[in-house]
């Protein structure tokens, strides 16, 4: 019993990484929108809605999410929903209010590729290390690495590729190519990191 509260993060400790993993994730989402990128997961769907249908990001965001909460409460347990609403929420805020605080005045596609899924990687890496996810797919992931000991990165990497093939009649084909580099990034970094029993610390 000691052991496990030794490896228990403190409230502290989750506040910190919800904050900075969401504010990741969103500049990221960002970049990658500045450029008519498309990163991956439920993020990716609300992006390639948006440039389909021209609606906010954030508003595709938030409703894409809500249907997910009860598996998330049923399977992964209150307190993993209660921090997902709140970083599936903050994401959706900050990307809807972050052209107010930043502008990209000239943007490298391939540059935009290589920081923007590195952000989302490390982002979603500290959420996920918090026993947090962001909502949609990453939930699905969670719980399947959880129940079966599947690679959340391996299944979000499956899952991105369908995304990536509809995007074929959205997206320029450049834009498409770099996507899938970048959605590659991102989950290669989960993948390597987030392996299960390498992290022992919980939330």
């Amino acid at each position: 019993m000691e052991t496990d509260r030794s490896h228990r993060h403190r409230l502290h400790e989750d506040a910190i990484a919800l904050i900075l993993g969401t504010l990741f994730v969103s500049l990221g989402t960002q970049i990658y929108s500045q450029t008519t990128l498309l990163v991956g997961s439920t993020a990716g769907l609300a992006l390639l809605m948006s440039y389909v249908t021209h609606a906010s990001f954030g508003i595709i965001f938030f409703v894409l999410n809500l249907p997910f909460y009860y598996l998330a409460w049923k399977r992964m347990g209150k307190g993993f929903t209660i921090r997902t609403f709140l970083a599936a929420t903050l994401v959706a805020l900050m990307t809807q209010h972050q052209p107010q605080w930043i502008n990209f005045a000239d943007l490298n596609p391939v540059y935009a590729t290589l920081v923007g899924g590195g952000l989302i990687g490390n982002g979603l890496l500290m959420l996920f290390r918090h026993r947090t996810g962001l909502g949609g797919v990453n939930i699905l992931a969670m719980y399947l690495q959880d129940r079966f000991n599947l690679r959340a990165g391996y299944i979000m990497l499956g899952i991105d590729a369908a995304i990536m093939i509809a995007a074929y009649f959205v997206i320029p084909i450049d834009r498409l190519g770099l996507s899938l580099i970048g959605a590659a990034i991102t989950n290669l970094i989960i993948a390597i990191n987030h392996k299960p029993g390498r992290y022992v610390a919980w939330s």
